[in-house]
């Protein structure tokens, strides 16, 4: 029989498959024998050897084996033999280890414990593929495999992942019942102070910045003189007696209301209180009977005529008239001035 360690295990199962199709095992050895050298390269580290005088073995019941169980027979002698022929191969690496040798050193025990058990195609494959694969595993291949994680691992891993750092040494002026040195209250002081200063100076400075706001929106509203409106009632003639100078209309109109006798004739006038001087507000004395004038003490009778002091001319009337309701309407919109002669027209007095 030719050298097996040449067929691939595809090979020699597809011999095996053909050898029991037949019933003829010696036509399957004789397929096995005949193939092709080139082909086999996945047996290489696991190859099935066999002897090349190797004979068709038969049963210890008699009939001749199967192929599978030639291969359950030759992989028993390989794993006896295996330690005998490590060393032949590391003094010859590139020499083809003899299949002979291994096929006689195989233990006579082993092989009839293969031959008494006849494999099938699937326990050839089981045997062929190996149960666990080299080097470290994932807990998921561990897991699938059924392999344990005991427990006492998995804490100390937990252990080694989470690192806590030690806590920081408290300071001194931290503890409980510290005091704070000098030189620490002389710092926070001057902080304090400096800060104050800071708070001074930015409250300075949006007031100031409020200021400049408010300023600018004035700016933008025309400057508007609210006056007292020009025309105005005073009530009806019977309450200005003769001789009475009525005040009550100076502080928010500026005028007197007189009842006076000027070239002979009784009138009721409304004259301006305004010194024809430089524009100072006369007094009525009541006592004296005259208007006083306190800037330059220039002094005026009770129908307004200037005689003493610097003031140049006679007090200004408004205009006045009787309105549709009997009453005293003064208009302050027209002015009349004595020297001038005006003072006789009819509209800057009432006759009474």
């Amino acid at each position: 029989m030719a050298d097996m360690s040449k067929k691939s295990v595809a090979d020699i199962l597809a011999a095996a498959r053909k050898a029991d199709a037949k019933g003829d095992s010696a036509t399957a050895s004789a397929d096995v024998v005949s193939a092709p050298a080139e082909e086999a390269t996945e047996l290489t580290p696991d190859a099935v050897k066999a002897p090349a005088d190797l004979k068709p073995a038969t049963k210890p019941g008699g009939g001749r084996l199967s192929v599978a169980e030639m291969l359950a027979a030759a992989r028993a002698q390989k794993e006896g033999g295996a330690a005998a022929a490590a060393p032949k191969a590391k003094e010859k690496p590139a020499a083809k280890p003899a299949a002979a040798p291994a096929a006689k050193a195989a233990p006579k025990k082993e092989v009839a414990a293969a031959v008494a058990e006849p494999l099938d195609t699937q326990s050839i494959l089981a045997s062929a593929r190996k149960s666990t694969k080299p080097g470290p595993m994932t807990k998921a291949e561990a897991q699938s495999i059924g392999a344990p994680i005991a427990p006492a691992a998995k804490k100390a891993k937990a252990k080694e992942a989470i690192v806590v750092p030690p806590m920081p040494v408290k300071p001194a002026y931290a503890k409980p019942g510290a005091k704070p040195s000098k030189e620490e209250i002389f710092e926070r002081r001057v902080f304090i102070f400096g800060m104050s200063f800071l708070a001074i100076g930015f409250v300075g400075l949006a007031t100031t910045f409020a200021l400049w706001t408010l300023g600018t929106v004035r700016f933008m509203f025309p400057n508007i003189l609210r006056e007292p409106p020009s025309r105005f009632s005073v009530g009806t003639a019977d309450k200005f007696p003769p001789g009475q100078v009525e005040e009550r209309f100076k502080a928010q109109f500026g005028v007197w209301i007189v009842n006076t006798e000027y070239n002979g004739q009784q009138q009721i006038v409304a004259l301006k209180s305004v010194c024809t001087h430089l524009g100072c507000t006369p007094n009525w004395l009541e006592a004296e009977q005259k208007f006083k004038c306190p800037c330059h003490g220039s002094g005026f009778y009770k129908d307004g005529i200037n005689f003493e002091g610097p003031a140049p001319r006679p007090l200004e009337r408004y205009a006045i008239s009787i309105a549709s309701d009997g009453s005293i309407e003064v208009d302050k919109s027209k002015t009349f001035q004595e020297e001038m002669g005006a003072w006789n027209d009819p509209a800057s007095y009432i006759p009474v």
